[in-house]
C-alpha cells in the first residue's frame, strides 16, 4: 500500500489535495453578526488564500503529522484558529440569506489514503449565500475536530471549497452511530479494494447519502487545522449529524483514530446560527 499511497499523493497535490486541512479567514469581524459572512466576501485577500493554498500543498507531503504533539506544530497565524467548541445557546440568528446550494459530483476522482486521513477527490459546486465556490476534496476525522456544547462526535467530515478568487470555505458534518450509511461504505470498501492499486478505481458515490437533509448550519471564521494553521477560510458546521453504524466508525478506526487538532479559543470571534 505505500507505493500506492506515495503515487496517489503526488497526484494529490498536483490537483485538489492543495486544499487539504481546511480552515480560515483572517480579516477583522464587525461587532454586528450578519456583518461578519459581508465581511468574508468583501475582505478575503485572494493573496493570502493563495499562501494558505501554497503552504497547505506543503504540509500536504508530510507522511504523517504527529497528533500526540500537537504543540510542535509550526505555527505561523494568530488568534483566530479552528477548530473551536461551539456554544449553540451563544450562537447569534443569521438573518440575511445564508442557503446553501450544493452540487457535487457522483464520479470521484480518487480516493487516497495520505498518511493522515482519507480523503476522496471530487468536483463540483456550491453556492453560499448566494456566492460560488468549487469542491476540490473531502476527508474525514476522528473524533471530531469540532465540539458541541462540549461534545464530541465519532466523525467528522470537511468539504473543502475555493471560489474563484481565491477565498476558502469548508463545510463540516458530523457522523453519529446509528444506522449504516451506503456512501461511507463505498469509501471504505474502495480503500479496502484498492490498497495495493497505483490507478484510480473510478469509482461513484451518493455524496448526498454524507449530508444532512437539513441543512442548517453555524458559521465562524477560522483556520486551517493542520501545519502551517493559516487563517483565511470561512466555517459552516452543519447543526444535523449523519449516522453511520459502529462497525463503520470502527473500521475507519482502523485506519485512523485521534486525527483530530485540539479545540482551540474562541476569543471575540462571532458564531452564527442559519436555519434552514
Amino acid at each position: 500500500m505505500n507505493e500506492a499511497k506515495g503515487y496517489k499523493k503526488i497526484l494529490a497535490v498536483l490537483g485538489a489535495f492543495a486544499l487539504l486541512g481546511l480552515s480560515g479567514c483572517g480579516q477583522e469581524e464587525t461587532p454586528e453578526a450578519d456583518s461578519s459572512l459581508q465581511a468574508t466576501t468583501e475582505q478575503t485577500s485572494e493573496a493570502v488564500a493563495q499562501e494558505a493554498t501554497e503552504e497547505t500543498t506543503e504540509a500536504a507531503t508530510e507522511e504523517h503529522l504527529d497528533y500526540e504533539n500537537q504543540d510542535e506544530w509550526d505555527f505561523e497565524s494568530g488568534e483566530m484558529q479552528s477548530p473551536i467548541n461551539i456554544e449553540t445557546g451563544a450562537a447569534e440568528a443569521m438573518t440575511t440569506d445564508g442557503s446553501l446550494a450544493l452540487d457535487y459530483a457522483e464520479e470521484i476522482i480518487d480516493v487516497v489514503d495520505n498518511g493522515h486521513s482519507i480523503e476522496i477527490e471530487d468536483g463540483g459546486q456550491a453556492k453560499i449565500a448566494g456566492r460560488s465556490f468549487e469542491l476540490a476534496q473531502f476527508h474525514l476525522h476522528s473524533p471530531s475536530e469540532h465540539t458541541v456544547d462540549g461534545e464530541s462526535f465519532p466523525i467528522e467530515l470537511h468539504f473543502v471549497h475555493k471560489a474563484q478568487d481565491g477565498r476558502l470555505a469548508v463545510i463540516a458534518v458530523f457522523f453519529k452511530e446509528g444506522t449504516e450509511n451506503a456512501a461511507f461504505q463505498a469509501i471504505l470498501d474502495d480503500v479496502k479494494a484498492n490498497e495495493e492499486a497505483t490507478v484510480a478505481s473510478g469509482l461513484s458515490l451518493n455524496v448526498a447519502e454524507l449530508l444532512p437533509a437539513n441543512k442548517s448550519y453555524y458559521h465562524y471564521l477560522g483556520s486551517l487545522t493542520t501545519p502551517p494553521l493559516t487563517e483565511n477560510v470561512e466555517w459552516y458546521v452543519m447543526a444535523n449529524p449523519v449516522e453511520v453504524s459502529a462497525e463503520q466508525i470502527a473500521a475507519f478506526n482502523e485506519y485512523y483514530q485521534g486525527n483530530n487538532r485540539e479545540v482551540q479559543p474562541l476569543g471575540e470571534r462571532s458564531v452564527l446560527k442559519y436555519e434552514e
